[in-house]
């Protein structure tokens, strides 16, 4: 009876890992309808690509006589047609950059134009400041209208 009473001694048993990870499950229903539905897309994908191949080599191998044969007047149209593309992508992006240019200088002008007499206030103000008042106040507040009047004109 004082043995019932006693704490028994626990004996840890080892495992070996494998029993402790979980069981292997096979792949799941979305993957197995998935390479269901891809491998017949892909494998038709393949076979036009394969005619493509074989279609593109039948054309190189009947056209390659002619372009020898003409090749006295194609490489010359070949050379004009790709300048005249060049010139004409050249000509689009000057275009495309001068409007942008001309866009932005009257943008940033018409920005300038209504803070300019603002500008000019607070100038004066600092002047004024520094020097007192004087006989100048009079020619800064006229010209500071003037260049607001030209501002909204434009």
């Amino acid at each position: 009876m004082a043995d019932r009473d006693r704490p028994q001694p626990h004996h840890i048993q080892i495992r070996p890992q494998s029993q402790y990870a979980r069981p292997q499950k096979g792949p799941s229903a979305s993957k197995v309808l998935a390479v269901i539905t891809l491998l017949p897309v892909g494998g038709t994908l393949l076979g036009l690509s394969g005619v493509t191949l074989v279609g593109t080599l039948i054309f190189l191998a009947v056209t390659t006589p002619l372009f020898v044969i003409f090749s006295p007047v194609l490489v010359p149209a070949t050379i004009t047609l790709g300048l005249v593309v060049i010139a004409f992508l050249t000509s689009g992006a000057l275009g495309l950059t001068g409007l942008s240019s001309l866009t932005w200088v009257l943008k940033y002008f018409r920005q300038a134009g209504g803070s300019m007499p603002e500008q000019l206030n607070h100038a004066k103000r600092r002047m004024q400041d520094v020097t007192g008042p004087g006989p100048m106040d009079q020619t800064i507040q006229n010209k500071g209208q003037e260049v607001g009047k030209e501002a909204r004109r434009t």
